[in-house]
């Protein structure tokens, strides 16, 4: 089966992520497009499995299959359990409307460690462009302090919010470089450090429920195969 086939006719869900989800787009923001597809269960009795992931076929589309970004997600990725709560679904059936339901399956307090540590090394890349330019992306500070915020708030409240709402304004200034960078640090150390307090009371649990998430995949592996039970020539 060819690769962008199992994006067009087996995607679960699609949405929309990047700026436009943020709430942060501009005239000319890309439209990011993110989705989740089930490779039919029988591909996998063949050798050659069904891949992981699919870049397209859109331009800045980019797919991964069921068991890969539930795999993803128990692990805390920001970018994945992000794209789970996306304001702008673009497509879902039934599969993708069960692993909506599942997103509070994949929160727990490891998203403290994942969410921190990636925003460490993104806050490298950010020091070392001011070193050597004098100034960092401006566009990458700004995409940081709303990760952080975010970060602080799903530890606060337990659930992850991916519009910034009233933060708009503040984070746009950013991004347009009206904020000397000295501020734009300390605004970080301050977010990193109300998050580390927030982690200290939040009401995640310790660990996510990789049970559960497993129960779904397995249901939905069994019923793909009862619905494909003939494999056919790729």
């Amino acid at each position: 089966m060819h690769h962008e086939s199992l994006v067009r006719d087996h995607t679960v869900y699609a949405c929309v992520m990047g700026s436009r989800a943020f709430g942060l787009a501009t005239e000319g923001s890309d439209t990011d497009r993110r989705g989740v597809f089930l490779a039919p269960t029988p591909l996998f009795w063949r050798f050659q499995k069904p891949p992981t992931h699919v870049e397209g076929p859109a331009p800045e589309q980019f797919s991964w299959e069921l068991e890969r970004f539930c795999e993803l997600a128990l692990r805390a990725n920001p970018n994945i359990l992000e794209c789970l709560h996306s304001p702008h679904v673009e497509h879902i059936d039934d599969t993708g409307r069960e692993l909506l339901a599942l997103r509070g399956a994949f929160l727990s307090r490891q998203v403290h460690e994942t969410f921190t540590r990636y925003a460490l090394s993104q806050r490298k890349k950010l020091e070392a462009n001011v070193r050597m330019h004098g100034a960092p992306r401006w566009k990458h500070a700004m995409h940081l302090l709303r990760l952080l915020a975010s970060a602080r708030d799903m530890l606060r409240t337990g659930t992850l919010t991916i519009d910034v709402g009233d933060g708009r304004e503040p984070l746009l200034a950013v991004r347009r470089g009206e904020v000397p960078w000295p501020e734009v640090e300390s605004w970080m150390t301050r977010l990193a450090t109300e998050t580390d307090a927030a982690a200290t009371r939040t009401p995640l649990p310790p660990e996510p429920d990789r049970a559960r998430v497993e129960d779904f995949l397995i249901r939905v592996r069994r019923a793909s195969a009862d619905r494909h039970p003939v494999v056919t020539d790729p």
